[in-house]
C-alpha cells in the first residue's frame, strides 16, 4: 500500500519503526541509515528515491550530541537542517509526504506550561538551534507535510539516558543528577508506534502540521533516574542538583513539558504514562 523509507534506521527511533514493521504487512518498509544512504547527498538521495518509488518519508535521521554540536556546529547542521532541507526539496519534487522529527529543545524553557504547536521557538544552543532550522526548512519548502516533536527519547537500543544511569549505578554508590530540568521522558517505542499510526491520516494533513508526542505526565532528570533504579531494583543513592552545579557545554530548557492534545485528538489514542513505559523498556533491556 505504501512505499515507505526511514532514515536513521539503526538510532532508537528507527530500530522501534523497523521492530513494529511486521505488524504492517501492507507497507514496504525500506530502513536505511549513513552507509545505506548518506542524505547529506541530494544526489545520492535522489537516486535512491527514484529507484524504489518511495510515497512516504520518515526522517529519523539526527545528530542528537547536545553536547558536542557547540564545539561540532558544522555537522550538526549539516545533518539537522542542510539533510532535511535536501530531502524537503525532492519530497516537494515527487510528491513525497514527509514526517520530521523534531526536538523539544527548540523551546526555551521559559513558559512553566505545556509547549502548544503553535508557540514559539526559541532555542538555546547549537544543538537546538539545528533542529529549529530543519523544521523552518520542511515548513519552508513542503506543500504538505508533519512534523513530530518528542522529548527525552529513550529505548532499549542505542545510547541514551536510561542506559547511563544503569551503566554508573553499577560502577558508583552515589550519582548526582539534575532536578531543577523538567520535561517527559518518552519511550521511543511508543513514539514509533503513533508515527505508524500517522501514515494511514497523513491525507487529512493540509500544508505542514505540526504535532507534539511524549509520553503521559512531567518528571525532572532525578525523578526519571530514581525511577530507573527504583524500577530495576538497583542500589545506589542519587543526589539532586541543580543546573547551575553541574554545568555543561549547552544549554537546556529548564521546562520543556509538550501538550500532546493535538496528535490525541487526530489519532484518537491514548499515551502511555512515562513510568508505565519505563517499565516495559527496562524489562526488554534485563531480558536482551
Amino acid at each position: 500500500m505504501y512505499q515507505i523509507l526511514v532514515t536513521g534506521a539503526n538510532g532508537q527511533l528507527g530500530n522501534e519503526i523497523r521492530n513494529l514493521a511486521k505488524d504492517y504487512p501492507d507497507y514496504t518498509f525500506f530502513f536505511t541509515d549513513v552507509d545505506e544512504l548518506d542524505i547529506t547527498s541530494i544526489v545520492q538521495t535522489e537516486d535512491f528515491l527514484n529507484r524504489q518509488k518511495i510515497g512516504i518519508i520518515v526522517n529519523c535521521a539526527a545528530y542528537n550530541v547536545v553536547d558536542g554540536a557547540e564545539k561540532d556546529t558544522e555537522t550538526a547542521f549539516l545533518i539537522n537542517s542542510i539533510a532535511v532541507k535536501y530531502i524537503a526539496q525532492l519530497a516537494r519534487k515527487k510528491n513525497i509526504f514527509c514526517i520530521h522529527v523534531s526536538s523539544d529543545y527548540v523551546f526555551d524553557g521559559m513558559k512553566n506550561m505545556p509547549y502548544l504547536e503553535s508557540d514559539q521557538p526559541n532555542p538555546l544552543s547549537a544543538y537546538a538551534r539545528s533542529k529549529h532550522e530543519g523544521e523552518t526548512q520542511v515548513q519552508n519548502i513542503l506543500d504538505k507535510g508533519a512534523i513530530i516533536r518528542t522529548s527525552w527519547l529513550y529505548s532499549s537500543y542505542g545510547n541514551n539516558f536510561v542506559k547511563t544511569i544503569l551503566k554508573h549505578a553499577q560502577e558508583k554508590d552515589q550519582l548526582k543528577v539534575v532536578s531543577d530540568q523538567v520535561g517527559t521522558p518518552t519511550y521511543a517505542a511508543d513514539l514509533a508506534n503513533a508515527i505508524l499510526q500517522f501514515i494511514p491520516h497523513h491525507k487529512q494533513i493540509n500544508g505542514v502540521g505540526i504535532f507534539h508526542y511524549s509520553n503521559e505526565g512531567i518528571a525532572s532528570w532525578y525523578d526519571f533516574a530514581k525511577a530507573i533504579l527504583e524500577i530495576s531494583g538497583i542500589e545506589c543513592k542519587i543526589e539532586p542538583v541543580d543546573t547551575r552545579d553541574y554545568p555543561l557545554p549547552a544549554h537546556r530548557p529548564f521546562y520543556s513539558v509538550l501538550n500532546k492534545s493535538k496528535i490525541k485528538s487526530f489519532l484518537d489514542i491514548e499515551i502511555p504514562y512515562w513510568r508505565d513505559s519505563l517499565k516495559v523498556c527496562l524489562n526488554k533491556i534485563k531480558s536482551s
